[in-house]
């Protein structure tokens, strides 16, 4: 499996989350307008921190080293019932404590006590989308990008038509709730696809403490929570700060440039997650790590110029597309956010070395370092500049985390 073919089922499978992301922007847009969309970015930002810790952040891990054992079917085994043990266990403990602050976190993060239902119901379903996330981490180590792509690409289709359903019935309540909802469906894919892969044994579903790897998992949750709290937790207090400073409104046209630019640099972020942790994670050699960097850099960073480009010079009427005319102020920030996405995907791919070699403090370290330095950029030029401000500092941010990289990638190759 090259980089071109994982790149075409990769894009299948984001096509069809795109698509259901898009629905439900389309229609919060529609039903709220932009403080809806405010809070839909906080509600997503709850589900993709919760949705990782469902599983007590060892997707990265699994992927790795199923990568690296599928040749080795007793540690494999090992390495997969000790996965599942540690991920249902930190599902369990995840649900227990979003159940006991599901009135608190409502309040805190969609300003309204009445959605605290909605929460307990995420906290519910923490069981479910742990089991998703495994399931789809085994299929990703075993680099079978067609399957995962399959699994991908229908339930995606079952997530858009919940939301049709449930936000025509209860409008924003209904399109959040269809969230939780759609990732449970993922399952009614997802097992029967996984079941009939070839590799499927039934001891990948054995609950087992094992503590060698659980240890190794451990580490990889380390970093993989790391990067789950703080991205989400930092984008509530961007978007606090700014709702502050500026209005709700505001940040719902701050919030529709960063969906617009979620949505096509997923394409290659998804290619880059599927393709690059595995293949990197088996690579020991220092010329052959170069080589593939070299590689990576060769064929996704042109493409990512391209898509910035494009939707650069089609921001007016994509903005008026997926959203509504009343979203026309967000078109003056897209210069800056697609700069600052272009590096961002060039420090990604360099990124992934840390995970791939299991550099668990460095990554820790890197990620709250950058990420209290983007809440202080934003602190910083937002009172310079206003609202364009915050794009200036996601630029400025990523501009710094490349420069990290470079070096890290660097020190590596020369320890090799």
């Amino acid at each position: 499996m090259n980089i071109a073919r994982a790149g075409f089922y990769s894009g299948l499978a984001t096509a069809a989350r795109l698509l259901a992301a898009l629905v439900v922007v389309k229609l919060v847009a529609w039903f709220a307008g932009p403080e809806g969309v405010g809070k839909l970015g906080q509600f997503m930002s709850l589900m993709s921190l919760l949705a990782v810790l469902a599983g007590g952040g060892i997707s990265a891990g699994i992927v790795k080293y199923v990568a690296e054992y599928r040749e080795d079917p007793q540690r494999l085994a090992r390495l997969l019932a000790a996965a599942l043990w540690y991920a249902l266990c930190a599902s369990l403990l995840m649900g227990c404590l979003a159940l006991t602050f599901s009135r608190p976190l409502a309040s805190w993060l969609l300003d309204d006590p009445a959605y605290a239902g909605l929460i307990r119901v995420l906290a519910v379903a923490q069981l479910g989308i742990a089991l998703v996330n495994y399931i789809l981490a085994v299929v990703n180590g075993f680099m079978d990008v067609r399957r995962l792509a399959l699994i991908q690409v229908l339930g995606s289709m079952l997530s858009i038509v919940t939301v049709i359903a449930l936000a025509r019935w209860l409008h924003l309540y209904g399109a959040l709730l269809a969230l939780v909802v759609g990732q449970l469906l993922w399952l009614l894919v997802g097992l029967p696809a996984w079941w009939r892969s070839p590799y499927f044994r039934r001891s990948m579903l054995r609950l087992r403490f094992d503590r060698e790897m659980t240890w190794r998992l451990a580490a990889f949750s380390v970093m993989t929570l790391t990067a789950a709290l703080v991205s989400p937790l930092v984008n509530i207090a961007v978007r606090d700060h700014l709702a502050l400073e500026l209005g709700w409104q505001q940040v719902g046209y701050w919030q529709a440039v960063g969906k617009v630019s979620d949505a096509y640099l997923l394409f290659l972020t998804a290619a880059i997650n599927i393709y690059y942790l595995p293949k990197l994670a088996s690579i020991q050699g220092r010329d052959a790590l170069l080589a593939e960097l070299r590689h990576a850099y060769r064929y996704i960073l042109p493409v990512v110029v391209v898509l910035a480009a494009s939707v650069y010079l089609l921001r007016e009427p994509l903005t008026r597309w997926l959203f509504s005319v009343d979203f026309a102020p967000a078109n003056a920030l897209y210069a800056p956010q697609l700069v600052g996405d272009v590096i961002k995907i060039a420090a990604f791919i360099l990124s992934y070395v840390m995970l791939a070699k299991a550099m668990t403090r460095l990554f820790v370290i890197s990620e709250c370092l950058f990420a209290a330095s983007y809440l202080a950029l934003v602190y910083v030029f937002t009172a310079r500049f206003g609202l364009v401000g915050a794009m200036y500092a996601f630029a400025a941010n990523y501009l710094g985390y490349l420069a990290f990289n470079l070096l890290v990638v660097r020190r590596y190759l020369g320890g090799l």
